[in-house]
């Protein structure tokens, strides 16, 4: 009688375990369409569009340096700059503990990077694409 009462109670926790499992995805999902959403509304704002229209126009590293050092802090640029790290070690299959030693984030910066790459809107994969030809300019049109 005692192994029926512990294998039915093991039913009911097993039971339990996959809806909570369920139901964290559920609200994961929802998180993440959340977050898209809010993304897409601030990027429609006229100072995001004044901003991706400034940073398309600048075809030098050296004006770009000049532009961001004016704009951002040392330390935002140290972020922005670990998180584009990061996101090329994850595209290598790095594990999280090498990203977090080599670029001093947080596992939860690491995991939201990983996040984006999956589910975001494709400037990660953009950039390391095209990183990937960063010696060749751009011709520019006369």
């Amino acid at each position: 009688m005692h192994f029926l009462k512990k294998t039915n109670q093991n039913l009911r926790l097993g039971v339990f375990d996959k809806a909570t499992e369920s139901l964290t995805s559920l609200l994961y999902f929802a998180k993440v369409m959340d977050m898209l959403k809010q993304v897409s509304s601030v990027l429609q704002t006229e100072q995001a569009k004044q901003l991706a229209s400034a940073l398309v126009a600048i075809d030098d590293v050296k004006t770009m340096q000049n532009f961001l050092r004016d704009v951002m802090t040392e330390k935002e640029i140290t972020e922005v700059g670990a998180r584009l790290e990061a996101a090329k070690m994850l595209q290598s299959g790095a594990k999280y503990t090498e990203i977090i030693a080599k670029t001093k984030l947080s596992s939860r910066t690491v995991a939201r990077i990983s996040d984006w790459m999956q589910n975001g809107m494709g400037g990660y994969e953009a950039v390391l694409k095209t990183e990937h030809h960063s010696h060749i300019l751009p011709a520019r049109a006369a």
